[in-house]
């Protein structure tokens, strides 16, 4: 079960860190990544995390934007991003796959959090 927070309206260049927490006790076993869907476009990977913390991040575009980290002792995953553009309104969410299962078939999913950035 995961659950994003920390979304919301943020103007351009602006900078907001995503949270979601899970509630299994196993977490530190997951593949963890953040996903976005834009209005009108297909759901695209943002980045991952394996569970050893090897980051996979990001797009040229959002690579020296964007920050993925985890706490395993805090069940909780993190996206921090920094100087937002209005192409970065989307909604956010994370998702889950067991660290043996590979590739990007992830199995467990939040229902996301929004975010929009204004210009």
């Amino acid at each position: 079960h995961l659950v994003e927070s920390g979304g919301g309206l943020v103007q351009a260049g602006g900078s907001l860190r995503l949270s979601c927490a899970a509630s299994e006790h196993t977490f530190s076993w997951y593949d963890m990544a953040w996903f976005r869907q834009a209005p009108g476009k297909e759901r695209q990977l943002v980045g991952s995390i394996n569970w050893i913390s090897r980051v996979t991040c990001c797009s040229d575009s959002d690579k020296d934007r964007f920050t993925i980290s985890r706490d395993n002792a805090k069940n909780t995953l993190y996206l921090q991003m920094s100087s937002l553009k209005p192409e970065d309104t989307a909604v956010y969410s994370c998702a889950a796959k067991e660290r043996w299962v590979s590739g990007e078939n992830y199995s467990s999913w939040g229902r996301g959090t929004q975010v929009t950035v204004s210009s």
